[in-house]
């Protein structure tokens, strides 16, 4: 569930945001064990969005979810035929395409174009991304993705770096 999972890394934290919340309150949480959480004490700490009760209901309500649904699972899966498809294709403006779930780093080669000029001809074809790094564009479809509005996308973004 956790990118360090992936990297077979143990934090002494885990930073939680955006997600907690749903989409419907922000939200942020840590955790860690006893030793680190015991150097915070009462009025050593504040937070932004913390002691919202609405918010912790939501989260608690969005954590039951996701161990009841496993989005995760699902983007794991997907993940894996979106990188396939990717790699699949002919696409001459692709020097590297990185991937974990559905979170897609796609590297255009310099000799072509920027990464941003890429972006706005995938707006257009209604692919919504973000460059970044200059040369990356950086694709992350919602969880709920359907594998049919996910081909959909995949062929767009072919047309488009082809």
């Amino acid at each position: 569930m956790f990118a360090c999972d992936h990297e077979n890394v143990s934090p002494d934290i885990y930073i939680l945001a955006k997600s907690l919340g749903g989409g419907i309150v922000p939200v942020s949480a840590i955790a860690a064990n006893d030793e680190i959480m015991n150097v915070f004490t009462a009025g050593t700490h504040g937070s932004t969005f913390g002691g919202n009760p609405l918010a912790c209901a939501i989260t608690r309500e969005v954590v039951a979810l996701i161990r009841e649904e496993k989005p995760h699972d699902r983007s794991a899966e997907l993940g894996r035929y979106g990188m396939e498809r990717l790699a699949s294709m002919k696409l001459g403006a692709i020097t590297e395409i990185r991937g974990r779930g559905l979170w897609f780093g796609i590297d255009i080669d310099p000799a072509v174009g920027k990464a941003k000029d890429f972006c706005k001809r995938l707006k257009y074809e209604g692919v919504l991304c973000k460059d970044t790094r200059v040369q990356t564009i950086r694709i992350a479809p919602p969880l709920t993705i359907s594998k049919a509005d996910l081909d959909l996308g995949l062929e767009k973004i072919a047309k488009v770096l082809a």
